[in-house]
């Protein structure tokens, strides 16, 4: 298995469609969430997966600042159902928060959690700071990350 990190226009059609599947299979089906999941911030961002031989099996978006948020922000983090479980979600949101601070040099992260992700998140180093809010029919709470 390889980790993979890609501006948009560094994606093959192959691997934008993949990282759309997995994407919409989580968070549409899954989920049950119909929400507009093509929101016109991939283009932006930079893509983060790891791919077991050709298929990708773990991804996240990562957004500059002034994109979203005025923060930097991490998003679209999703893991494929039979990959759960293998500690690939923390691997994949630890090399992103390196990247933003590392070879960004950004000092502040913002992520829109899942509610009862919040533990998880709050495992990486992120702490909650809005009240729980109801996004496409979902709890969610803001986070942030800061470099100590």
């Amino acid at each position: 298995m390889d980790w993979y990190i890609k501006s948009f226009q560094e994606l093959t059609n192959e691997d934008l469609y993949a990282i759309l599947k997995l994407r919409v299979d989580i968070f549409v089906v899954e989920q049950e969430c119909a929400y507009p999941e093509l929101d016109d911030y991939d283009q932006q961002g930079i893509h983060y997966f790891l791919k077991d031989n050709n298929e990708i099996v773990s991804n996240v978006r990562i957004l500059p600042r002034n994109t979203i948020f005025e923060e930097p922000s991490i998003g679209r983090v999703a893991v494929a159902e039979s990959y759960r479980g293998r500690g690939y979600a923390s691997e994949m949101m630890q090399k992103a928060v390196e990247l933003v601070s590392h070879q960004w040099d950004e000092s502040i992260i913002k992520i829109e959690a899942q509610e009862h992700l919040k533990y998880f998140y709050s495992e990486l180093g992120f702490r909650q700071v809005s009240e729980p809010y109801l996004d496409d029919g979902i709890r969610h709470v803001d986070m942030i990350w800061k470099r100590n």
